[in-house]
């Protein structure tokens, strides 16, 4: 085992695997809720801003609006507010109809603030030119690819009643209703960290930490009647040994191999079985199995 993993002056590719029973992992708003798939192929998807705000919201519920750990996209807040607290603490004035020398110099160091205070902002990246008092915008070192499922799923409607009406005065002793589930389903995400970018936000050691630990904790505190059972079953992390990389990143990825072993339908994770093969790395290309 190594600490390489937590060396954000590196990069690093990331497999992640989780699954769901009876749940809907992203439902699409645009077809009724339904769990979102690919038509060709039948693999469920699981978009990247579903994972992101899990990981915002791990974050946020350990440690609130501290420091260095603040949360730019949050539900309910206005990110032009966000943006003004970068130029109260700062003590400058609104960048809008300033020169543009002025005006850049301002966004600049509101830029550099929002890096040092808002995780999510030096993690992902955040476009910043809204408002008045705009700061840019930042390319985040870590990013993530939609999950696909391993299989096909098979998404099923189910109806339901409530006994309560809607509006007094409706004489109707229960309503109809639906909700969309998948039976089973193990989806694999991956990711990329760029130590280039990681500089320039300024990630740190604890800030890769913590991410690690989000992805793996995230679902715990997404519990609902839609997302019961969800779970990560896989979290791999490959580290090079410099800032540009030791491998192509799609040959590091491929050697995390998941096969099914069981012709018939899966509904659970031992219906595969997950191997590394580490002689198709480079040699100075470590694997750590944070969950496996």
């Amino acid at each position: 085992m190594t600490d390489q993993h937590f060396d954000p002056t590196v990069r690093h590719e990331i497999v992640l695997l989780f699954d769901v029973r009876d749940g809907n992992p992203n439902g699409d708003p645009d077809a009724a809720n339904q769990p979102r798939l690919d038509p060709e192929t039948g693999q469920g998807l699981v978009t990247d801003v579903c994972i992101k705000r899990k990981i915002r919201n791990y974050v946020d519920a350990k440690c609130g609006d501290s420091a260095t750990t603040k949360i730019f996209v949050q539900a309910g807040v206005a990110l032009n507010s966000q943006l003004q607290r970068a130029y109260t603490a700062l003590g400058l004035e609104a960048s809008k109809g300033k020169g543009k020398t002025n005006r850049q110099d301002s966004e600049r160091q509101a830029q550099t603030w929002m890096c040092q205070n808002f995780y999510d902002v030096r993690m992902f990246g955040a476009v910043m030119s809204t408002g008045d008092s705009g700061a840019g915008k930042v390319q985040g070192p870590a990013q993530l690819t939609f999950a696909r499922s391993i299989d096909r799923i098979v998404p099923t409607e189910h109806g339901i009643t409530r006994v309560a009406p809607t509006r007094e005065g409706d004489d109707k002793e229960t309503e109809m209703g639906s909700k969309w589930t998948v039976p089973y389903g193990l989806y694999r995400m991956h990711g990329f960290f760029s130590a280039h970018l990681a500089e320039k936000t300024g990630v740190s050691t604890d800030d890769l930490a913590l991410l690690y630990e989000a992805v793996q904790s995230m679902f715990d505190l997404d519990r609902s009647a839609a997302r019961g059972e969800m779970a990560v079953r896989g979290l791999h992390v490959f580290s090079h040994s410099s800032k540009l990389g030791d491998m192509p990143g799609h040959r590091v990825l491929d050697s995390v191999r998941v096969q099914r072993t069981t012709d018939d339908e899966p509904r659970s994770f031992d219906a595969y079985d997950v191997t590394i093969a580490h002689d198709t790395l480079a040699a100075s290309v470590t694997h750590v199995a944070l969950v496996a």
